[in-house]
């Protein structure tokens, strides 16, 4: 079943593991939704400005690549995506924004989008 993912800190270079898990979520057949502070394309897909908070209806997953110290601000737009859960890559482990999001009834999750990936989890 296709999970549509939000990727935080979305990126167009090849060696950031941002732009690994849109590579592998759309290989998988998920749909994703790139959202960042750099411009480009990943995958078919424009990155969409953060500092705009984009609206995105129906996220599944939010997958985050943005490290916890530049989090905060975009805090209220991270849990007004509603998703059903939360990513948190390793570098990204945010007690403070875990706890928003519980409160607002999305689970949360420190783990690797690629490990559950290839493991079948995701």
């Amino acid at each position: 079943m296709s999970k549509k993912t939000v990727i935080i800190g979305a990126t167009t270079n090849p060696s950031r593991y941002a732009y690994f898990a849109a590579d592998r979520l759309t290989n998988a057949g998920h749909e994703i939704v790139p959202v960042g502070i750099k411009k480009g394309e990943v995958f078919g897909e424009e990155i969409l400005d953060i500092k705009k908070s984009p609206e995105v209806t129906d996220v599944d997953t939010v997958t985050m690549y943005l490290g916890p110290q530049n989090q905060p601000e975009y805090y209220d737009y991270i849990v007004g995506l509603n998703p059903k859960r939360i990513i948190f890559n390793p570098g990204t482990e945010n007690p403070e924004l875990v706890k928003k999001a519980q409160e607002a009834g999305i689970e949360t999750e420190y783990a690797c989008t690629l490990v559950m990936l290839g493991s079948g989890v995701y």
